[in-house]
């Protein structure tokens, strides 16, 4: 962040002006707002047939393919989303003003990745893999939860500009 941000910044403020304008300009928000509910549905059906293989035993394959799917997604929104933190903060993560939200995500990352390697291991049973998905999908609504957080506040220092 350069000088000029700094001196931009006012209290608590989420967004200086022209990280609001860049925000606001890049076609990375819209990426964002998009990728973010498509990954949200299909955690909600991943986790729908996680549950079930857990209580019913079957289904095995498709809630395996929705975790698969489900982590396709995050890695995409983490890439764009790292981008567009570029764009408007001016660095690729961990920028003050997202900072813990990024934290989280990296264990959420953790989590999801370590289920892609032990899948392709055999390092657990198909019961271990499900919980630790549903371990994974517990960091993931933390973290969402996060960013909706901090978009409601964005939403509020806006409207209390108006």
């Amino acid at each position: 962040m350069g000088h000029t941000e700094v001196v931009e910044t006012q209290g608590n403020a989420l967004y200086t002006p022209s990280q609001r304008k860049r925000r606001d300009e890049t076609v990375w928000t819209v990426v964002q707002g998009v990728l973010a509910p498509v990954q949200f549905l299909v955690f909600l059906v991943s986790v729908v047939l996680v549950l079930r293989y857990l209580w019913t035993g079957e289904g095995y394959q498709v809630a395996t393919l929705s975790i698969i799917l489900k982590t396709a997604v995050l890695y995409t929104i983490m890439v764009t989303g790292a981008i567009w933190e570029k764009i408007v903060f001016g660095q690729y993560l961990l920028a003050p003003a997202f900072f813990w939200e990024d934290v989280v995500s990296f264990v959420v990352i953790a989590l999801h990745s370590a289920y892609l390697l032990a899948l392709l291991t055999g390092g657990l049973s198909p019961t271990e893999l499900m919980l630790l998905a549903l371990a994974a999908y517990a960091a993931y609504v933390l973290n969402a939860a996060q960013f909706l957080l901090k978009l409601r506040a964005a939403r509020l220092q806006a409207e209390g500009r108006s």
